[in-house]
Formats: C-alpha cells, sequence, structure tokens
C-alpha cells in the first residue's frame, strides 16, 4: 500500500525592497504605471501543497509518491526531494512550461506586489492515476490537494471510477471555485482537510450544512490553528485537541501542510485519529517554528520528546516504535 499525493509543486521567490511601494506611486497617473524597484534580498523556497507534504512524510519514514506537474528546471527540486524520501518518478515533466513560481516583494510596511505562474501545474489534468497505480501498487489513500482545478476534479472522478479511497483537501483553491466544482471534490471522500475558515466556506458554497457534509465524508479534520485541530465523524463524538506545547512561532506558511504530512503518516502506523492529529500538531510545530516549508529537521528521539511533552507518554509509547526505524 502507498500514499499518493497529488497537488501542486512551486517554488516561491521572496524579495525585500528597502524603501515604501507608496512613495514611488503617482496616484492621478496608475493608468499608466511603470515602476521598478532595486530589491535588497532574495530567498528562492521550495514550495507547492504537495511537495510540502510528502517531504514531511519522507521526515517521518513514509515514502510517499508525488503526483503533479513541473517543468524541466524541476530537476535540482527532484533530488532534493528524492533526498528526503520521496518518490518523484511519476511527476510529469511539462515540455513547454515552466515549474509553477510564486514571485513576491514586500516592503517594510509589510505592503506586497506579487504574481503566481501556474506554468506546469495546468498540465495536471493531463495526470492519469491508474498507470502510476499499476507501477507504485495500491493507494491507502490518495490525497488531492490544491493543483489545477480540472486535474483536482479529473482525479476524484477517478478515484471514485476506480475505487481509490480519496482525501479531499482543496485549500487554496476554494476561494475560486464554485458550490458545483466543491460538491464534487469532497462529494465520497473518505476524509476531509480544511481549516476553520474554509469549513465554513465549504459549507458557504455547496449549500451543504456541517451535517450533510458528514454524510458525505467519512471524516472532517479541521485545523484550528493555535487551538489545535477538531475531528468530527457521523455518528460519533467529536474529537478536540489542543495544538502543540510551547512553539516558538516564526513563520506560518507551509504549517498545514505539515500537519496532514504528520496525520498521513500516523493513519500509516494505524495508530488511531487522536494520536495521528497529534502528530500532526507536532510535525507543523517544527515548520512554524522555521523559515520556509521544507527547513525543519528532528532527530526521532526529539520528536518523541516533543510529542511526550504535549500529550503525555502514552501517546509517546504509541508512537515510538514507529519512530525506531529513523534512528
Amino acid at each position: 500500500m502507498c500514499l499518493l499525493i497529488a497537488g501542486s509543486i512551486a517554488t516561491d521567490h521572496l524579495m525585500t525592497f528597502g524603501g515604501k511601494f507608496r512613495d514611488s506611486l503617482v496616484v492621478d497617473q496608475l493608468d499608466k504605471l511603470s515602476v521598478s524597484f532595486l530589491v535588497d534580498e532574495l530567498e528562492i523556497r521550495r514550495g507547492g501543497v504537495a511537495a510540502n507534504m510528502c517531504f514531511g512524510l519522507g521526515q517521518l519514514g513514509i515514502r510517499p509518491v508525488l503526483v503533479g506537474a513541473a517543468g524541466e528546471d524541476f530537476a535540482e527540486y527532484r533530488s532534493w526531494l528524492e533526498r528526503h524520501g520521496v518518490d518523484c518518478s511519476h511527476v510529469r515533466i511539462s515540455d513547454t512550461r515552466h515549474t509553477a513560481r510564486f514571485v513576491c516583494t514586500t516592503d517594510p510596511t509589510g505592503a506586497q506586489i506579487a504574481s503566481f505562474y501556474p506554468g506546469a501545474m495546468s498540465e495536471a489534468r493531463l495526470i492519469e492515476l491508474g498507470p502510476i497505480v499499476t507501477q507504485a501498487g495500491p493507494p491507502e489513500y490518495v490525497l488531492i490537494g490544491a493543483d489545477d482545478p480540472d486535474g483536482m476534479l479529473r482525479h476524484t472522478e477517478e478515484c471514485r471510477q476506480r475505487g481509490y479511497p480519496f482525501i479531499a483537501d482543496p485549500s487554496q483553491q476554494l476561494a475560486f471555485s464554485d458550490g458545483d466544482l466543491i460538491r464534487r471534490l469532497i462529494d465520497g471522500a473518505a476524509l476531509l482537510f480544511s481549516n476553520e475558515y474554509e469549513s465554513a466556506m465549504i459549507e458557504q458554497k455547496t449549500g451543504w450544512s456541517g451535517a450533510e457534509i458528514l454524510d458525505r465524508v467519512g471524516v472532517q479534520v479541521t485545523t484550528l490553528g493555535k487551538d489545535g485541530v477538531r475531528i468530527l465523524r457521523r455518528g460519533e463524538e467529536p474529537i478536540e485537541l489542543p495544538a502543540a506545547k510551547d512553539v516558538a512561532a516564526l513563520e506560518p506558511t507551509g504549517v498545514g501542510d505539515a500537519f496532514r504530512a504528520g496525520f498521513l503518516a500516523a493513519l500509516s502506523w494505524d495508530v488511531g485519529l487522536e494520536r495521528a492529529a497529534q502528530v500532526g500538531c507536532v510535525l507543523a510545530a517544527y515548520v512554524v517554528e522555521t523559515v520556509g516549508t521544507q527547513e525543519y529537521t528532528f532527530t526521532p528521539s526529539q520528536f518523541l520528546a516533543r510529542v511526550e511533552h504535549s500529550y503525555g507518554s502514552l501517546a509517546a509509547d504509541d508512537v515510538a516504535p514507529h519512530l525506531k526505524a529513523l534512528a
């Protein structure tokens, strides 16, 4: 059994401008806008929801299969992911487009000028899951994360047709999707991931109540930021858990992806939903304490110590056997 993680693969180019954008703008000339800023710093970070999740799974000893589209410029990124335990052999490489790219410049006031180039991501719609499964093996789950909307829909419909259990995680695409698309993406999912705001958006756009959503998905996992996580199941009492303790928050980007990676790793270990959420919260803590979505490191003993500190010795005892293989 394997985990297929389908979603975006991207790089972030983050620049810092020392002045203030507003000082370079002439309000009554905005229709003729032409400006250029000399930036002080450039950071290039690896990203994309699927790649972030795969990196986290690799850190916990799971070898996930990355499903997505990238450009020929993906070679260095591929090497990085493969060194960290990710199967990249099924990534589609575009002949004509670069890997998706987010380019953003920020001034000291926090104002930003940004662009997102989807590039090769638009070719996710050309990826068929069947041949991947033939080579990689039957999927424990196929997670379908934010990606080219047509690709997300194709993967979801193929999972239904072929009987692959799938996890719906539309996240960033919810804002740009109508109710019909969202309904088609989540109906029949074994598990639905969202944060609290996204959960409300799903209800508003689909017209389904919370109870109706639970009638259509097996489990709904809602992250609550610093307040932890809530797990809902039809006919069962909710599971509500706090976030990991003593987190020195630095940068929130990628925290949700890390939570999902930890959750899925623990599901693969068959330690139950509560432990899965706890492992997810601890992995998320490492990301929020680090600048960059794939820059965190830990030893098995360090990870286990954080599980015990946050959730007690019984949780640590359940997780420990699965971390020993990483030592």
